[in-house]
């Protein structure tokens, strides 16, 4: 009877028909089928690949010996962590074991039954003025740097779609310019600039070829990468007076909230930052909201 589950559970290849073909053996094959398989963005993987290895020196075990209690034990251990990167290495850790149990890896997934924590929303605190966004670009001594913290501003782009561009994805339009970035689920957006800005931005170029990154590093002579840029960003932030962990994507979000109270249409905002829903471009409207019942009160 033993030996029958044992074969139900973890069946040899002489018990398999052909759709039931071993897809992995070991942790090592699983993780790398995962990781192949993530259709998040660059910076989403690189952290997810630091995650993992956290979690499985924490359990010191094997996926197939992790149990429950293990994966609650971990989640309460990342408490002391920012709720952010908390929140991310038990997503990383629930797709995982969701992934090994499709698989057929694991026949139970024990971080199904952990749940992500309900954190209150705290996209308004991560809305800069617009004073405050566009002294961070005036301020910045350096040329470079400033086109790159304008450019950030006018297109709303992501910092790992700013850190990829090419000469090749910047094209000059009769009103201006307009740059083509690879977003999430490998998805690419045409993004207007206005005439100033693009004007600021090809006076980069100098002799540049089609194929070199618009953002050069002078460490590494290549693309500057998500570290340099957020330094960039820090540096211009602390130089403004702003006292919060200013990152890049402050700067998108200052976009598309400032677009939103000149009048720019959800839709239009949806398409130029990449959402996938109206849901998500709307949170800009709930974060600053231009009407509320307490202006009708007199305290």
């Amino acid at each position: 009877m033993m030996q029958e589950l044992v074969t139900q559970e973890h069946p040899t290849r002489e018990h398999l028909t052909p759709w039931q073909a071993v897809q992995a053996t070991t942790d090592q094959q699983v993780l790398a089928l995962w990781m192949h398989g993530h259709k998040h963005s660059a910076a989403t993987v690189d952290a997810y690949t630091r995650d993992i290895p956290h979690f499985l020196d924490f359990v010191g075990k094997d996926l197939r010996t992790v149990t429950l209690g293990d994966v609650q034990a971990y989640k309460d251990a990342l408490q002391a962590l920012p709720e952010a990167t908390a929140d991310r290495r038990l997503a990383a850790v629930k797709s995982l074991f969701t992934f090994a149990q499709k698989l057929g890896y694991l026949i139970f997934n024990p971080a199904a039954l952990v749940k992500l924590p309900k954190r209150k929303e705290t996209l308004a605190q991560r809305i800069m003025s617009e004073c405050d966004a566009h002294r961070m670009i005036a301020l910045e001594p350096d040329n470079r740097n400033r086109i790159l913290l304008r450019l950030l501003y006018a297109s709303g782009v992501r910092v790992s779609e700013l850190c990829g561009l090419k000469w090749k994805d910047c094209q000059e339009r009769p009103d201006g310019g307009q740059v083509s970035v690879l977003g999430k689920g490998d998805k690419t957006r045409a993004i207007y600039l206005s005439t100033s800005t693009w004007q600021d931005l090809v006076s980069l170029k100098g002799g540049a070829a089609e194929e070199e990154p618009v953002f050069w590093s002078k460490k590494t002579h290549g693309h500057l990468d998500r570290t340099q840029v957020f330094r960039i960003v820090q540096a211009a932030a602390k130089r403004v007076g702003l006292k919060a962990n200013v990152s890049p994507h402050w700067l998108r979000h200052a976009h598309a909230s400032h677009a939103i109270d000149h009048g720019a249409p959800l839709h239009v905002v949806q398409a130029t930052l990449g959402h996938e829903s109206l849901k998500t471009t709307g949170a800009y409207l709930h974060a600053r909201p231009q009407e509320s019942s307490s202006r009708y009160l007199s305290v």
